[in-house]
């Protein structure tokens, strides 16, 4: 498995998202239980754990779809709050994301280019929308052609990389991943994997990678985030805690995954 090499970070820059103890409660659930994470610029960070870890929870504070029971979510050094619309407007535009299912993320009665666009339709983005759908789904392997089709006429793999066309399309700068293999099959997985590391590169993305397999964060992310029961377990460049897990939930969530083919 290669693992990307962290470069140095100017220590003053200001992470573009940032969770700062935060914490989620549903009721008596304690879904997060005081998680600090910094997302900084150009760079890729997994956050790892099993079912119910508080791993989407986290998802949705960052992507400002939920709001902390206490503690705080900034966005390039500001409190992220639902009455600050323009601040709000400026993350959605900025920070896009990559849903695990394409089946469900996907409308299937829009054609693809429509899918593709509605992102920058609904952030008014100025420009030609046609060439720009285009645009992004070659960059992701597709034909152009694709966008007078429907995304029920695809693979899974092919829909995904549709999915992730749709997230390109307003230039964000951060690209947040939800499981984004896991509902595909094996044989395609190494593929949206390489696909997301090579437009990571391409396109300078700072890139969210939220997985319960440690060995596709492995192959994508620079630093990893350990999230057990609601809380940061172990954290640190990805190299080192994959080499030398310091948890034992890190330890068995490293044995319990396949490798992907090709790693």
């Amino acid at each position: 498995m290669t693992v990307p090499t962290p470069a140095p970070a100017p220590a003053s820059a200001a992470p573009v998202l940032e969770a700062v103890d935060v914490v989620r409660t549903f009721g008596a659930t304690r879904a997060l239980d005081g998680v600090s994470v910094r997302v900084e610029a150009g760079r890729s960070i997994g956050i790892v754990g099993e079912s119910g870890s508080g791993k989407s929870t986290l998802l949705r504070q960052l992507l400002a779809l939920d709001t902390p029971t206490s503690g705080e979510v900034r966005y390039r050094g500001e409190p992220v709050t639902r009455r600050d619309r323009g601040l709000l407007r400026r993350l959605r535009a900025d920070v896009q994301p990559v849903f695990q299912d394409p089946r469900s993320s996907l409308d299937p009665r829009m054609r693809v280019g429509a899918v593709v666009a509605e992102p920058l339709r609904s952030l008014k983005v100025p420009g030609d929308h046609r060439a720009r759908v285009a645009e992004v789904l070659a960059s992701v392997g597709l034909d152009p052609d694709t966008a007078a089709r429907y995304p029920a006429q695809f693979s899974g793999g092919q829909r995904q990389r549709i999915a992730i066309a749709r997230a390109l399309a307003p230039r964000p700068s951060v690209l947040v991943a939800d499981e984004p293999v896991s509902a595909l099959d094996v044989s395609v997985r190494g593929q949206v994997v390489d696909l997301l590391q090579r437009l990571a590169a391409e396109h300078g993305l700072t890139l969210v990678l939220v997985s319960h397999d440690i060995a596709i964060v492995g192959r994508l992310c620079e630093r990893t985030v350990v999230l057990h029961h609601g809380r940061v377990v172990e954290e640190g460049p990805t190299g080192a805690l994959l080499a030398d897990p310091q948890e034992a939930y890190t330890r068995r969530l490293l044995a319990a995954v396949p490798q992907l083919p090709g790693a």
